[in-house]
């Protein structure tokens, strides 16, 4: 993977993925799939998302896109190209489409997903090149804190 100017340093990736640990805790205590997401722009985190798809009975609540859905209201924009996004699994194919109509151009994830996955599975959403509009796939960072994302699978 190539590194752009603007990605976080191991130290800041760590710090953010950190927060998104604690954010998945709480959506876990919750009963949710332990899944915290954070939107930084400009080295400040700017949304947070918690995983809530069970609670709210809604697919679509995922930690990657309440967090998006955050960033935009702050924000006042639909436009996140100068925002990353930092999260303890890798974006699904659903996160993933949100992540490209938003052109977030840097995506860092703790743990893959396996099959449902937006950049390791067979339907990889954010390394496509054929959906013009979306312009460069963002630049992912994977395997953040991994050890300590994919723990919280198994508590």
């Amino acid at each position: 993977m190539q590194i752009m100017k603007d990605s976080p340093g191991r130290a800041e990736s760590e710090a953010l993925m950190r927060r998104c640990i604690a954010l998945a805790r709480i959506a876990q205590a919750r009963g949710e799939s332990p899944v915290g997401a954070v939107i930084v722009r400009n080295g400040e985190v700017v949304a947070e998302g918690i995983e809530a798809g069970k609670s709210a009975q809604d697919v679509t609540r995922h930690a990657e896109v309440e967090a998006i859905s955050a960033a935009r209201k702050v924000l006042g924009t639909s436009d996140l190209s100068d925002c990353l996004l930092v999260t303890t699994h890798e974006p699904c194919i659903l996160c993933s489409y949100v992540i490209r109509h938003h052109h977030i151009p840097v995506v860092v994830f703790g743990v893959a997903v396996g099959e449902i996955g937006g950049y390791n599975s067979e339907l990889a959403v954010l390394k496509d090149r054929t959906v013009k509009r979306w312009g460069e796939p963002p630049e992912v960072i994977g395997g953040v804190l991994e050890e300590e994302c994919c723990t919280l699978c198994h508590e």
